[in-house]
């Protein structure tokens, strides 16, 4: 191929691209993880004990942090669900017919690229709305899909779950399902859980479908090296969050006076993740006008990670009019996948 031809054939390829891609930001970009100005932060630092919102792990550096983490030995979620994905895919494609696909907290899309094989296969058209507060992930996955699916269309929203589904349109496409794989359910309280699931029945139509991922009980011996792994990557990315506030709050953190620990409460079924000051001392966010005063050994709690017993979880989705249609799981029963259509 000539110089030319290969200039030509990339401006081409990257036209189309541009035509099959739509990216809304719901918000300004130093609004998306932050909507209520920092009033989060002062909340959850001003009371006993302190805790800080998990939004504020996905900075660009977090996210890509969170990428590095789901291929870690010990983080064994990631490579569970997928193995069930790549198992059964077909089937979940079959159950709906042609379906939009909506993923929240979609971050790199690796596993959704199993699910829009598997449309693919079937000769569905494949439309994908990935949700993400992390816009900078959002473009570059969604650039990187539509390179590989030619017939592929995308239009992503960079914001909140809350904002996004809020603001879904009607699918063009027969019916809809909304994924959120990931275990990512577990990072809500109960009472959390109750409002999205709302939030999803709300942007559903009768029919429609959700396909939900939520990591399992498990023994403490098993969960607590998947938040504590030998490389120090999620120390990194817990971490990367009082980096996170300097930035966005002219805060003077200083993530040499704090460490990371996660361990797994058994009686509330959760792994939670803490920073722990290592000496008394004052932190200051100046944006904020907030000074705040940890003591020695003190923590601040960024994460919670509930397991979940699946009986419970399906009576929970079929109280919210999410029927589970079919529940899978791995050999070890480590991780469960749920496909629950809304029922009028």
């Amino acid at each position: 191929m000539s110089i030319s031809k290969a200039v030509n054939s990339k401006v081409t390829s990257q036209s189309s691209v541009e035509k099959r891609l739509q990216i809304e930001r719901l918000v300004e970009a130093t609004q998306i993880v932050a909507p209520s100005a920092g009033s989060d932060v002062v909340k959850g630092l001003t009371q006993t004990p302190k805790s800080l919102p998990p939004c504020y792990f996905y900075d660009d550096r977090g996210s890509d942090l969170f990428e590095q983490i789901c291929y870690l030995p010990e983080y064994y979620l990631t490579r569970t669900e997928t193995t069930i994905l790549q198992h059964f895919a077909s089937e979940i494609a079959q159950i709906t017919g042609p379906c939009e696909l909506v993923e929240l907290g979609s971050g790199s899309s690796n596993k959704t690229r199993i699910l829009l094989d598997a449309y693919q296969r079937l000769g569905y058209p494949l439309h994908y709305l990935p949700i993400d507060v992390c816009a900078g992930m959002l473009e570059s996955s969604a650039k990187q899909l539509l390179e590989d699916y030619p017939l592929l269309q995308v239009y992503a929203l960079a914001g909140t779950y809350e904002l996004a589904l809020a603001k879904l349109l009607p699918t063009q496409l027969p019916s809809r399902m909304i994924c959120f794989i990931g275990s990512t359910l577990g990072n809500l309280t109960p009472d959390e859980c109750d409002v999205f699931f709302s939030q999803i029945t709300n942007a559903l139509q009768v029919g429609e479908y959700l396909l939900l991922g939520i990591d399992l009980r498990k023994p403490k011996q098993i969960l607590e090296p998947a938040y504590n792994d030998s490389q120090g990557v999620t120390a990194a990315f817990n971490l990367n969050m009082l980096e996170h506030l300097n930035q966005r709050f002219e805060g003077n953190f200083d993530t040499m006076q704090f460490e990371h620990w996660a361990f797994y409460n058994e009686n509330e079924h959760q792994i939670e993740m803490h920073l722990r000051s290592l000496r008394s001392q004052i932190v200051e966010l100046r944006a904020l006008n907030l000074k705040v005063n940890f003591a020695l050994d003190e923590t601040i709690l960024t994460e919670i990670s509930r397991k979940f017993d699946l009986n419970t979880i399906k009576q929970q989705l079929t109280a919210q009019g999410l029927l589970p249609l079919h529940v899978w799981t791995d050999p070890n029963q480590w991780f469960g996948l749920l496909l629950c259509q809304l029922q009028a």
